[in-house]
């Protein structure tokens, strides 16, 4: 905002990398730049989704910054049973994942969905995509090794509802597993997850 023709910054929009280069004009209504030179090439990313059930602001929004810098692809918060009483605002949670792209240097930005509910969404479940869930006192196993495709879904504070476990216990894509023998909140369910998820 306090930069002005012939200064320098940085592009990227998640295809071609990032790029140098030099504000030519600025107005109201928008601004002309010139690309210059690539400096890094568009690299691989994982295509890794998170569904996350809504949780109160300001513990969803922190959630979404460091899903973010984590690397993936969608963020599909969802309505469950027992949802904290709150309503995201896509485009401040865009805002947020924007920020945070830029501050860790991803040249891709996740793309945030508007709320919707749990069942709504694996009614539509793209085939060959495995959906691994993190369910607690299950008895399961860690999540799997790194998936080149895949989603992990975190259920609310208190767990899901017994109805929602039997629809997803019956799912065939669906990947049962273990945190680790702490009961996390769901932020910090949805870090460990993924971290996890994308282990080396």
């Amino acid at each position: 905002m306090r930069r002005g023709p012939g200064d320098s910054l940085r592009l990227f929009n998640g295809r071609d990398g990032e790029w140098s280069a030099t504000i030519r004009d600025i107005g109201k209504r928008g601004a002309r730049l010139e690309a210059v030179r690539q400096l890094r090439p568009q690299a691989a990313e994982p295509d890794l989704w998170l569904l996350l059930s809504i949780i109160k602001r300001d513990r969803l929004e922190w959630a979404v910054e460091k899903a973010t810098e984590l690397g993936v692809s969608e963020i599909h918060p969802l309505v469950t049973a027992r949802i904290q009483p709150a309503r995201p605002n896509p485009e401040r949670l865009a805002t947020i994942a924007v920020e945070a792209a830029e501050q860790c240097e991803r040249l891709s930005v996740p793309r945030i969905h508007a709320p919707e509910s749990l069942e709504t969404l694996l009614r539509r479940w793209p085939e060959g995509r495995p959906l691994v869930a993190a369910i607690e006192r299950d008895g399961a196993a860690p999540p799997p090794p790194p998936l080149g495709t895949g989603a992990l879904l975190i259920g609310p504070e208190g767990g899901f509802d017994s109805r929602e476990l039997d629809v997803l216990r019956r799912l065939p894509f669906l990947v049962a597993a273990s945190l680790g023998p702490r009961i996390l909140r769901t932020e910090t369910a949805a870090i460990v997850g993924l971290a996890l998820l994308q282990r080396p």
